[in-house]
């Protein structure tokens, strides 16, 4: 699985062109992901990434960062031996493309607007 671009408010993976916020796995894309609060984090939101087992977990927090990841969110993530990687949508694209070329076991969730 490949992210060709991200711009604001779209992100192309493998050819294809979401408008929504997204999750994607080493095999497969999660269109259209919904949080319980949309600019908050929490475990429950990520529920099929915790159960899938990756070694990382990439989250794109936005254009500017607005998303927040509270820490009791981060704990629940690295309590399952999941590390925590985030920052700004732009850059974290980069970082899920630069994994899944090394072989590692990773998983990216993806704001792609504030």
């Amino acid at each position: 699985m490949k992210i060709d671009s991200y711009s604001f408010g779209n992100m192309s993976v493998n050819g294809k062109t979401y408008e929504n916020d997204l999750i994607v796995y080493p095999d497969k894309v999660e269109p259209e992901w919904w949080r319980e609060e949309g600019h908050s984090l929490s475990a429950k939101d990520l529920e099929g990434v915790i159960g899938y087992g990756p070694d990382y977990l990439v989250v794109g927090r936005g254009a500017s960062s607005n998303m927040a990841i509270p820490d009791e969110t981060s704990k629940a993530i690295e309590d399952k031996g999941i590390e925590l990687l985030s920052g700004g949508t732009e850059e974290m694209y980069e970082v899920f493309n630069r994994h899944m070329k090394e072989g590692k076991k990773t998983v990216g969730a993806f704001h792609l607007t504030c």
